[in-house]
């Protein structure tokens, strides 16, 4: 059955363009907040208007931010001779919560796909290349994803990168920890068997 109700409808189909959200989460969703005092509603509808009003990229790393710099780059104690070339602000957050990496980082906002039409000029890689220009930086780590447009833009990054006399490195792919061989597939064992290092 249709919803006829138009606020409702027209915030049930809002709802379902986000990435995720299918038709039924976008009803749950709304239904949810319906029934929630319009306070609540006005918080979210004020945080979302916020993020966008605040939310700009860094100039430096092109990471999103609420200040210009971001407070990585702003950051002293991190090792500006290492940068970690991400696709989305989303793979910082990540590499963030492994506490290993203590270089810097470098956003393209998206990768290589021939099929949806985004070429190199669409990234942003011409702001990386200018930041190679000081000279300071001596590594750049490719952590693109391990899919084919990933490989594709680390690929064409490495070509680009290495007249340049930087170390480029490609982060290691495997097995995930606590898995077993025998559930691994073929491209994943030998990207593992690829990746070894000594002991």
């Amino acid at each position: 059955m249709a919803v006829t109700v138009e606020p409702i409808a027209r915030l049930i189909e809002e709802f379902a363009r986000l990435p995720g959200v299918g038709p039924k989460t976008a009803q749950r969703l709304t239904f949810y907040l319906l029934r929630q005092p319009t306070e609540a509603a006005q918080r979210l509808a004020d945080a979302i208007v916020h993020m966008k009003e605040k939310t700009m990229l860094c100039s430096i790393c092109l990471n999103l931010t609420d200040t210009d710099p971001c407070s990585v780059c702003l950051d002293q104690r991190r090792d500006a001779s290492m940068i970690c070339v991400v696709e989305e602000p989303l793979d910082i957050l990540a590499i963030e919560r492994t506490r290993e990496f203590r270089g810097k980082y470098h956003v393209l906002h998206g990768s290589i796909s021939p099929m949806e039409g985004v070429g190199p000029d669409d990234l942003k890689i011409a702001e990386l290349l200018r930041r190679l220009g000081s000279g300071e930086v001596q590594e750049v780590i490719l952590a693109t994803n391990p899919n084919v447009e990933g490989e594709a833009t680390a690929a064409y990054l490495a070509r680009l990168l290495h007249p340049l006399g930087v170390s480029v490195s490609r982060i290691a792919r495997g097995l995930p920890a606590g898995g077993d061989l025998e559930y691994a597939d073929d491209v994943t064992l030998a990207s593992a068997l690829t990746g070894r290092r000594p002991m």
